[in-house]
């Protein structure tokens, strides 16, 4: 029984694995050397960890995850497929083609799964800490003794090029002075950018730095010890009072004739490499886009446990609105493009008569009637609140 268990796991990150560079290969465009060194971290947190309901992509207390990498858009493609998403094998089959489903990079409003759009880099670490910011917030406004509604993790893939970009720096500062513990970010350190080795522009210590933002950070030697990441996350999990930073030591391209360098990171791997590549891992090379069903099966059951919890979550949820009637009404609200009745009721009105008024001041007497009406609107100020008039809390 443990043997048949390890085996499909084995096939389950293989075939994430080819479904990726099939993808890549067929439109002779992308970026197969990330799925092919990031798919097991990735197996094991969508089959171990991730709280999911494929039916239902927009369960408000789901986990989220964001792939930061969105190069490696081909790994989330074959994840979503994968797991019971509404993504059928033909899109996959569409990879990268003009009205396909499955675009060069994610995209939030095409693909269902896709939490936000990714692309340039750093852009999808910074999204990561906003959704943990926002479950903090949601959680401190909507929970409740007795009645907890809001308790869910911002996961995420990062890169050497993520943890390169000035945004991700100063969101990572944010996160780790905010103390975002439920934000867990996996980094693929594989030692290789698009030009060649990481080193040619990139030689500090990554995780020194995000220790000194106020992060707690760990290392996994082997990208391939599915447990021992599986352990890293459990740790990370029991550090609540600060956002973590996993570092996976991965080969790009693992399995290929061209791992370990950049001529793996943004292009095909070509027709012969690919069957080299599938003769590794054992598989067939003259089949293309293959599911096994025993993987089909495994990769079910995550999606089928999600579905379970959201049937809890919404039984919680519907005995938490018994009791708090505004509140569980205000909660769906936040969660839709709709706002409150009467949202402008209290907006102010600027005449000529009124004289001068620098634009600052006007956007702080609209944030704060706005506050009073939106009580789920959330926002901040860099430093800069008495300059630019941005109201206080509500208290």
């Amino acid at each position: 029984m443990i043997e048949q268990q390890i085996s499909v796991e084995e096939q389950s990150v293989s075939t994430i694995r080819l479904l990726s560079v099939d993808m890549v290969q067929k439109a002779n465009s992308g970026h197969p050397g990330l799925p092919l060194g990031a798919a097991p971290m990735a197996y094991v947190l969508w089959s171990r960890f991730l709280r999911f309901n494929p039916q239902d992509p927009a369960w408000p207390d789901r986990d989220r995850f964001v792939l930061s990498a969105g190069h490696g858009s081909a790994l989330l493609y074959s994840l979503l497929h994968l797991y019971g998403y509404d993504l059928p094998l033909e899109e996959l089959k569409n990879f990268r083609q003009l009205h396909s489903k499955t675009p060069g990079h994610p995209e939030s409003n095409i693909t269902a799964g896709v939490e936000v759009t990714t692309g340039p880099l750093g852009q999808g670490f910074a999204n990561g800490v906003g959704m943990a910011m926002a479950e903090a917030h949601l959680a401190a406004m909507y929970n409740k003794e007795g009645h907890e509604v809001v308790n869910h993790y911002t996961y995420s893939i990062v890169s050497d090029g993520d943890l390169m970009e000035g945004i991700a720096a100063e969101a990572a500062s944010l996160a780790g002075h905010l103390k975002l513990g439920k934000l867990i970010y996996l980094y693929d350190d594989n030692d290789i950018s698009l030009d060649g080795p990481t080193s040619l522009s990139y030689t500090e210590d990554p995780l020194m730095r995000f220790e000194a933002y106020g992060w707690h950070t760990q290392r996994v030697m082997d990208g391939n010890d599915l447990d021992g990441i599986e352990q890293a996350i459990r740790a990370a999990q029991a550090e609540t009072d600060r956002p973590s930073l996993i570092s996976i030591k991965t080969i790009i391209g693992f399995g290929s004739p061209q791992e370990g360098t950049s001529k793996v990171h943004g292009s095909p791997l070509g027709d012969e490499n690919l069957r080299k590549v599938k003769e590794y891992f054992g598989w067939n090379p003259d089949e293309s886009f293959v599911v096994p069903e025993e993987v089909r099966q495994h990769l079910a059951e995550p999606g089928q446990r999600g579905a379970k919890l959201q049937q809890e979550w919404q039984q919680k949820f519907e005995a938490y609105q018994q009791q708090f009637k505004q509140e569980g009404e205000q909660f769906l609200t936040s969660f839709t493009s709709d706002l409150p009745a009467g949202w402008d009721a209290e907006l102010p009105v600027f005449t000529p008569a009124d004289g001068a008024l620098a634009t600052r001041q006007a956007s702080g007497k609209a944030l704060s009637a706005l506050k009073k009406t939106i009580p789920f609107l959330f926002g901040g100020s860099a430093d800069l609140a008495s300059s630019n008039e941005m109201p206080p809390p509500a208290t």
